[in-house]
Order: C-alpha cells, then sequence, then structure tokens
C-alpha cells in the first residue's frame, strides 16, 4: 500500500516535533549571538550534525529494524550498554528533563515576582507539564493525529510568525564574532550540533518512524525504508529552515545584547524587543509546545523500548516510571542539567556519528568482520578521554597520547582515528581476499 501525501506530511511534521525539543530552541539564537558575522560559515556546519546526520540515523536504524540490531553489528555487549546509554542520556537522564525545565526558566521564571519561591513554582509547573506528556504518552497510537495535525503545525505558525515579526520591526546590530567562533567557527558550529542531542534522539525515532508508517499497511522493507528516508528529508528541511531563522535572530541581535549562559536568553530579549510584555505569551506558547511534543515522543519510544527489554514492566508502568523520574531530575535547573549533559555527549556523539555512518556503508563494508568492533573502540576511547578532559580528569598515558592527535584540542580528533581505521580494516580484508 502506498502513503498518501497528507500522510506523508502528518508523518515527517511528527518527525520533526519529536526531533525539535528544547536545545534545538536555545542552541541556534545562542550560536548566532557568539558567531556574530561569522554565523553563516558555523551554522552551515551545524546543520551537518543537527540535520543531516539525524535525518541519516533514522534511515539507517529503519533499514536494521531498531538500535540494537545496528548496534550489534559491533559486538553483542556494547548493543545492550549502548543502547541503553542512548536511552537514558536522551531520555529521564537529560532528554526529557531538559524538555521540561527549558520552557518554565525561559517563559515563566523571568515574569515572576522577585520574591517568587522558584522551586515551588517549578515544581508545579513541571507537575503540569509531566501530567499533560504522561496523558498524551499512554495512548501513542494516537501521536501522528494529536502531533501531526495540531501541535506542529502551531508550532510552526508561532516560529514563522517571531520572524516575520522580527524581520518588520525588531532592532538589529551585527557584532563581531566572540571566542573560539573567531578563529574556527565551523569546528564550533559541527560541536555546536551536538547539544541538539538529535544524531542520538535518531537512533532511537527511526524505528519509531519505521513502525508508524508500517501502521498505515504499508509492509514492503523497500516502502518502508522509501517513504522514512521521504519523511526524514522533509522533517530535515524544516529543521534547517527553523535553526537558519534562529540563528539569524541570534546574529542581528549579537551586538545588543549581553551573552548569557544559554540561547533562552537571547530569545527572551528578542521577544520582548518585537512584542514587549505580551512576547512573554508568544513565548510561552513556542516553548511549551517545541518541548511538549519532544517530551512525549521520547517517553514513548523509550518506554516501548523497556517494555520489550523487561517484559515484568508494562508499557504503562514505564511511563509512569520515566516521567517521574525526568521530574525529578528536570527541578535540579536548566544549567546544572546542561552542565553534565556537554561531557555525556561528547563521549556518546561520535560513536553515534560513526555508527550511522558504517550503517550506510553496510553493503560495502560487511565483507570486513572488524570493521565495526575496532572502529567504534578506536572512536570511543577517543570520544571518552575527551570528556573526561573537559572534566579536568585525566587518565595516566592516555590522555596524552590523546592530546597529540590533529584536532583533538578542537573536540575532534575522534574523527581521523576512526577514519584510520576503518581504511586500515578494509585493506586489510582486501589483503587477505587477494591471498
Amino acid at each position: 500500500m502506498r502513503l498518501t501525501k497528507k500522510q506523508i506530511v502528518l508523518i515527517s511534521f511528527m518527525l520533526f516535533s519529536l526531533f525539535f525539543g528544547a536545545g534545538n530552541l536555545i542552541f541556534p539564537p545562542f550560536l548566532g549571538q557568539n558567531a556574530g558575522s561569522n554565523t553563516p560559515l558555523a551554522i552551515m556546519f551545524f546543520l551537518i550534525t543537527a540535520v543531516a546526520l539525524p535525518v541519516l540515523g533514522v534511515v539507517v536504524v529503519a533499514k536494521f529494524d531498531g538500535l540494537q540490531k545496528l548496534a550489534t553489528k559491533v559486538n553483542p555487549q556494547f548493543a545492550l550498554i549502548f543502547t541503553l546509554l542512548i536511552y537514558l542520556s536522551i531520555g529521564p537522564g537529560l532528554g526529557i528533563p531538559r524538555a521540561a525545565s527549558v520552557p518554565f526558566e525561559m517563559s515563566v521564571a523571568p515574569y515572576l515576582p522577585a520574591d517568587s519561591p522558584l522551586t515551588l513554582y517549578m515544581l508545579v509547573y513541571s507537575g503540569i507539564f509531566f501530567a499533560v506528556a504522561i496523558w498524551l504518552a499512554l495512548t501513542p497510537n494516537k501521536l501522528v493525529e494529536r502531533i501531526g495535525k495540531v501541535l506542529t503545525p502551531s508550532l510552526l505558525i508561532l516560529i514563522v510568525f517571531l520572524f516575520v515579526s522580527f524581520i518588520l520591526k525588531g532592532h538589529t546590530e551585527v557584532a563581531q564574532p566572540q571566542g573560539i567562533y573567531i578563529e574556527a567557527p565551523a569546528v564550533v558550529g559541527f560541536l555546536e550540533g551536538y547539544n541538539t542531542m538529535d544524531t542520538i534522539a535518531a537512533l532511537n525515532f527511526g524505528l519509531v518512524i519505521a513502525t508508524t508508517i508500517a501502521s498505515f499497511k504499508v509492509s514492503a522493507k523497500k516502502d518502508i525504508m522509501h517513504y522514512t528516508l521521504i519523511c526524514g528529508i522533509f522533517a530535515g528541511v524544516i529543521l534547517a529552515l527553523i535553526y537558519l531563522m534562529l540563528a539569524y535572530l541570534g546574529m542581528e541581535v549579537s551586538g545588543l545584547y549581553a551573552v548569557k549562559d544559554n540561547g533562552a536568553w537571547t530569545l527572551r530579549c528578542i521577544v520582548e524587543d518585537v512584542f514587549g510584555s505580551s512576547g512573554a505569551i508568544v513565548l510561552a506558547m513556542i516553548f511549551t509546545l517545541a518541548c511538549l511534543t519532544t517530551c512525549v515522543g521520547l517517553i514513548t519510544s523509550i518506554s516501548q523500548y523497556f517494555a520489550h527489554l523487561f517484559k515484568r514492566f508494562s508499557y504503562r508502568q514505564f511511563v509512569f516510571i520515566i516521567a517521574i523520574f525526568a521530574f525529578i531530575v528536570c527541578n535540579q535547573g536548566l544549567n546544572t542539567i546542561l552542565s553534565i549533559s556537554v561531557p555525556i555527549l561528547n563521549a556518546i556523539y561520535p560513536i553515534a556519528i560513526v555508527l550511522i555512518i558504517l550503517g550506510l556503508a553496510d553493503d560495502h563494508i560487511k565483507a570486513s568482520p572488524y570493521i565495526y568492533p575496532l572502529t567504534i573502540l578506536g572512536v570511543g576511547i577517543v570520544s571518552v578521554v575527551y570528556a573526561l578532559d573537559s572534566l579536568k580528569i585525566s587518565l595516566p598515558f592516555i590522555s596524552d597520547i590523546c592530546a597529540k592527535l590533529p584536532f583533538y584540542q578542537l573536540g575532534i580528533g575522534w574523527s581521523l582515528v576512526g577514519l584510520v581505521i576503518a581504511i586500515a580494516c578494509m585493506l586489510a580484508t582486501k589483503l587477505k581476499s587477494i591471498k
């Protein structure tokens, strides 16, 4: 059976909304504010890790019928551990709490009286937020209808409305780039894409989209892959356009506002400039819709995975377990969550990137039995050491060796290591076949 254009659009909107959450809102304008006049180059490389790789990740995971089967190409034990790390990091450990804390700290806390008990307000807000998320997640068969038809179009309309309003009456002043954006805007843009968490989220959402497509009575694997690619590209184009809008906003005000801890401050300044005090309503709606859809998607997919893995608990029970745990974590504050997420993402993201690339090339490299385990091992060592370095934790001998790698200080030393190992494995396989 073929999907109609309407069904393709709805599934694409669903995938976009699963990707587009807290980080997707706050990091592009933050990049623009810091990069200033170097924003075009920085955002171009940001789109690689924040759009291109997530779309490819969705396709690869659909191809292998799930992350676990893809990761098993490395090693069964690695598959279990890595899959659990992915689900925990994008789920109750980091991704879901961030999705709940961003809308509060962005669009509620700044407008409360100075002496307000923020901790209490955060508890109430996050309690309501997770109650709605649980209600939506308990009926996963209705996600396409609710998200694709209502929530995502509403979110897109609000963001475009903000962008057009800024173009018409916003104040602008583009500043010179700051910090490392002066010398290496492309590298920083590439690494900033990590913070969206979308490449590792794609390793989760790929199976969700494939299953959703199959629910429309599309049964042939070839057709499922075809529609997954179409929906992925459509969702990726929407993501890219929104990122370009948000980065442009940040760049245009880079000379007007001081740089704070994250892009939430940047967006709030923009909204107040364009809409005045009433902008708080627009901002609250944008952030709540974006973060709620991502939160629901994560709770749903992760609960399905854990219910399959640990059969003693049902899907409904895991929905409550994950939501309650995330509720506790989110009340630790946005900056705390972001400070924890950076080293974790530095460790996991390179492995996810290489796994996606290897999965895409699987038909051409499957003759080499060691390319998956050895490449992932090399990349994993470098990325974990780099993550530990960012926490001021040094490993004797290993840290010193890694520090001498090209591009290591920029955070991409793993790329050359992975490339060299992959080429060596393919050459070894070829030489062995010749003999």
